[in-house]
């Protein structure tokens, strides 16, 4: 009997109970979400830090480029890490990283200790996309697998919603921005508590999902850089970077674009961002059930993608009335949450066995390079005046992300019809 027969034959018989499934699952959600909360450590705090060092909004800009630069080539190289020494420990690295970031941020006499925070925060973020994705893939059983992907979105969605009322919430009341990042180290001491409290669920050393060989062939051990000669890992790349820049722009300009174009306030156009991240959450949340469904998983990423894009543009036509067009911005990210759950998994299909920490790294390190390069370009275009950019220019790396799913797909199903040699 093959390796892989035994696992399915095991499955079967000794089904892993939904309890165990769930406790690693919301685990890794909250550790996640833990992740994004800390991309705005500082952020929110930005008016509070202009009112006691006098800082420019360039300046501040730059501590956002140092946390995306630090996470992005620490990703890329986190994922060799991850697959070396297991998951875990990396993990509890990261959330130290958080809680040292935000004791950094709350005794900053100045530019230089907001730097340190903001290169911590950003050595924190690197390793949790090859740690989480590693510890799913091999704690959690198949068909459960979709719905942790669908929760590990959402918790990313949470994370960055939850952040701007918490550090902007405790300045307030509290009247010091340094109480803020002293609660935000507080946070990630928290969770890390809770992780090593729960350390049995979150061991991938142990997990057995991942080691069941398709066809009961033994892997053939390669060069630990052999998985970069891949296309579908460069395209994965390329997915992320394109659908991250659409994200950037959102996140970021979306708002001013909606006041500038149909004459709505501010504090009515911020909406847009909340928005955008619930419909997100409630798509991945729908998602995290149709992955199971459906082989061809690019199909899905693209016609919700492509929907999201075809509202975006409605939005840039000024065709609509003003709320109108804000309900239509934020509704698009529905398309992008269903899409979620389905591009983890056509990752999962295309990354060869063994080396799922080094092609999650690589390619999420995608992200944020799309973070790093998006909002000079959006923000030039909203500069010069070129509101309906914003939207338009949204939509149109939406297509480009499609086009390099549809190719991941197109590799994975080739992949997939090749016959498998019998095992020895």
């Amino acid at each position: 009997m093959t390796a892989s027969t035994s696992g399915a034959t095991a499955t079967t018989a000794n089904p892993v109970p939904l309890r165990q499934d769930a406790r690693t699952i919301g685990l890794i959600g909250l550790a996640h979400g833990s992740s994004h909360f800390f991309h705005m450590l500082l952020p929110p705090l930005f008016p509070w830090l202009i009112g006691e060092f006098g800082f420019s909004y360039s300046e501040l800009g730059l501590l956002v480029s140092v946390f995306f630069v630090i996470s992005g080539v620490g990703q890329a190289l986190s994922g060799f890490l991850v697959d070396r020494v297991g998951a875990r420990p990396v993990m509890f690295f990261a959330l130290s990283s958080f809680a040292a970031a935000g004791l950094a941020a709350g005794t900053a006499q100045g530019y230089t200790g907001l730097l340190l925070a903001a290169a911590l925060a950003g050595l924190g973020n690197a390793p949790f996309h090859p740690v989480d994705f590693t510890i799913l893939n091999k704690r959690v059983s198949p068909q459960r697998l979709g719905h942790g992907f669908s929760v590990h979105g959402i918790s990313g969605n949470l994370g960055w919603a939850t952040a701007p009322v918490f550090m902007a919430g405790i300045a307030t009341a509290t009247g010091s921005w340094r109480t803020a990042c002293l609660c935000g180290a507080l946070l990630a001491l928290t969770v890390l508590a809770i992780m090593v409290w729960n350390r049995d669920a979150i061991d991938d050393r142990q997990g057995a999902w991942a080691h069941q060989a398709k066809g009961g062939a033994a892997a053939k051990p390669e060069h630990p850089m052999a998985f970069l000669r891949l296309p579908s890992v460069w395209l994965c790349f390329s997915f992320f970077f394109w659908s991250t820049c659409a994200l950037s722009a959102i996140q970021s300009f979306a708002s001013p674009a909606l006041q500038s174009m149909y004459g709505l306030p501010l504090s009515v156009t911020a909406m847009v961002v909340t928005g955008y991240m619930l419909c997100g959450a409630a798509g991945m949340l729908v998602g995290g059930f149709l992955v199971g469904r459906v082989q061809r998983l690019e199909k899905i990423i693209s016609v919700c993608l492509l929907g999201s894009a075809a509202l975006l543009v409605v939005v840039a036509s000024g065709l609509l009335p003003g709320m109108a067009a804000l309900v239509v911005a934020s509704v698009a990210g529905l398309g992008t949450g269903l899409a979620g759950p389905s591009r983890d998994m056509l990752i999962k299909r295309a990354a060869p066995p063994g080396a799922t920490g080094r092609v999650y790294g690589t390619v999420y390190s995608g992200l944020d390079l799309g973070f790093c390069l998006a909002a000079p370009v959006f923000g030039a275009m909203l500069d010069h005046g070129m509101t309906a950019g914003i939207f338009y220019g949204s939509a149109v790396t939406l297509g480009l992300s499609v086009v390099s799913a549809a190719l991941v797909g197109v590799g994975v199903a080739a992949r997939a019809a090749r016959p498998v040699p019998a095992a020895a």
